[in-house]
């Protein structure tokens, strides 16, 4: 059967304020939240995260999904009961249910929490699923920082993670 056929994704956007949010939903929940200012570019990190999945434009049956996603943008403290559709390796999805784990206003270093995974782990592999999560607040990688508290990067760019840890810490 062709996958591209059988799960299709359903995307729209929300405006947020960290700019454009690009929320993709399957049958089982939200896929991807992908943020920036270029809906054309998140369209196309859409197709390169989900490149054999049919990918279609719905605004009205994302309606609910769009405005829960933008609330909790615009309020990481908030609590979020969204069903989320998690696609990763099973280190990734450790890694990932880890991450929510984190209180909003809380950090962690990524050698801390590959220390406290159900599998073992490095501090780059952690690394490496968090720069592989699609889902962005909603699997909150933007709470792990260096381990000398410094940032080293952010999928979508470093100004958007210090403004989720300054909005969380003001809360």
């Amino acid at each position: 059967m062709n996958a591209t056929v059988s799960n299709p994704l359903h995307f729209h956007f929300a405006e947020t304020r960290l700019g454009f949010a690009l929320v993709a939903a399957s049958g089982k929940g939200i896929a991807a939240i992908l943020l920036g200012d270029d809906k054309s570019r998140l369209r196309r990190e859409l197709s390169r995260a989900f490149p054999d999945t049919e990918l279609i434009e719905d605004e009205a049956g994302l309606a609910e999904a769009l405005v829960r996603v933008a609330a909790l943008i615009d309020d990481p403290r908030a609590s979020h009961d969204l069903s989320l559709d998690l696609r990763g390796s099973a280190l990734e999805k450790a890694v990932w249910d880890a991450l929510r784990a984190i209180p909003a206003g809380e950090t962690r270093s990524y050698g801390q929490l590959a220390k406290s995974l159900p599998v073992r782990a490095t501090a780059q592999e952690v690394g490496a699923a968090c720069a592989a999560n699609v889902l962005a607040v909603a699997v909150p990688c933007h709470r792990v920082l260096k381990a000398d508290g410094s940032i080293s990067g952010y999928r979508w760019g470093v100004p958007r993670k210090l403004q989720l840890l300054a909005m969380e810490k003001a809360a």
